[in-house]
């Protein structure tokens, strides 16, 4: 199963074997592929943890400024002199995503204005520290933008199809799946092209976590039959709303699990945080909700909680990451 990653978060260590070549200074990636090579270091014996505990010998692959060393455009990673051809890719395609001239707010739910409780002590340190946040009344899909949903947009305007659909077609029994394998800048033409947009990070958490500080959507106690997470070992995507005991306070589906989510915020420290972190900044965006896949196995903990945050480059897709749709009351 493939996985593409650019930059880096809790979730950027994945086990990826690419024809079993290890990534080196003198040989960055493979000409055929254009991916990383990997295998010399992600050994099942070496299992290191990204967040914060990084050993010295991974800062080859994984220091600061790794985005700036590949981007990736529909599968590939480019060098540094592809960033011309990433401007040109985003361009062309926004040129295509024209938005619809109408919307509503049919099938989502209004979140009040009001403050909540956003972050946490005892969490990743990008996490900290536990804050009160203000955000204003807006609406929220009620459900994760499924292959369906995504498919009207690609057919309306001629954007890509997402690079796991076989001759543009969505994959057979998935059409109410989350769609997947779609970077931030695909997320965002979508969402104005339905008159809408991504949500910021603290819309995501507090339509997530309400108003008493919960942990998870459906409270403080984790249950793996309440999301479709790594522990509950479905090990792929599943039809949006699977979970009817797995909402949020305000009736949102697929908030901790199934697919993680871009929101529209960058990576950047919370007020009062003192952890100094290279990534911080505008060149990372933030992605909230946990999926069916997560980095359990190094021992980085669940990405379920609904202060958990990751953060990964824009141009960044592959098949956990999806996004749903916000809208101004």
């Amino acid at each position: 199963m493939k996985r593409y990653y650019v930059g880096f978060g809790v979730l950027a260590l994945n086990l990826m074997l690419f024809n079993g070549t290890a990534f080196s200074a003198a040989d960055d990636y493979d000409p055929v592929s254009g991916e990383p090579k990997c295998t010399n270091c992600h050994t099942p014996d070496r299992r290191y943890s990204t967040d914060y505990t990084r050993d010295e010998t991974c800062a080859e692959c994984h220091g600061p400024g790794l985005s700036d060393k590949y981007v990736e455009i529909d599968g590939r990673f480019r060098a540094p002199d592809g960033a011309k051809e990433v401007n040109e890719y985003v361009a062309a395609n926004e040129k295509k995503a024209a938005p619809k001239k109408e919307t509503s707010a049919k099938g989502m739910a209004l979140i009040p204005a009001g403050e909540f409780t956003m972050g946490s002590n005892e969490w990743w340190p990008k996490s900290q520290p536990e804050h009160q946040r203000m955000v204003e009344a807006f609406y929220l899909d009620g459900y994760e933008v499924t292959n369906q949903r995504y498919k009207a947009f690609v057919d309306a305007t001629g954007y890509p199809a997402p690079d796991h659909w076989k001759e543009g077609k969505i994959p057979q029994g998935k059409g109410d799946h989350p769609v997947v394998y779609v970077t931030w800048t695909d997320a965002d033409a979508f969402c104005r092209w339905e008159g809408k947009r991504l949500p910021s990070e603290a819309e995501w958490e507090k339509a997530s976590r309400g108003k008493d500080k919960r942990t998870f959507p459906w409270g403080d106690k984790f249950s793996k039959d309440r999301g479709n997470t790594p522990q509950l070992g479905h090990e792929d995507t599943m039809p949006v709303g699977s979970f009817e005991n797995g909402k949020s306070p305000y009736g949102i589906y697929d908030m901790a699990g199934n697919a993680f989510e871009w929101t529209d915020s960058w990576f950047k420290p919370y007020p009062g945080n003192t952890h100094s972190d290279e990534n911080y900044g505008e060149k990372y965006k933030v992605l909230k909700g946990g999926s069916w896949y997560d980095c359990t196995t190094y021992k980085c903990g669940i990405s379920a909680p609904n202060y958990n945050r990751i953060f990964f480059h824009p141009s960044t897709k592959n098949n956990n990451f999806g996004f749903r749709c916000a809208k101004d009351k």
